[in-house]
């Protein structure tokens, strides 16, 4: 089910990202969910709420990395 603000996303995301990372993981995530509403349009038998949640954090790593226990914006 998409995310309508960053207080709705999973302790997951808001305990661990910044807020940027988790603005990238909320919009990947809600563009995601609707990408991939059908389920051929998904790999193997990944539900839609897992396939969303795998692109909403391969978005944030694409601009963060996990140093130690934090995440930090990647070097450009």
């Amino acid at each position: 089910m998409p995310y309508d603000k960053l207080s709705d996303l999973p302790d997951s995301v808001t305990d661990n990202l910044p807020k940027h990372a988790q603005e990238i993981y909320k919009e990947a995530y809600n563009s995601a969910w609707e990408q991939y509403k059908d389920p051929e349009d998904r790999r193997g038998d990944a539900s839609r709420e897992e396939t969303a949640h795998q692109v909403a954090w391969s978005a944030v790593k694409n601009k963060y990395e996990k140093k130690g226990d934090k995440w930090v914006a990647k070097d450009k």
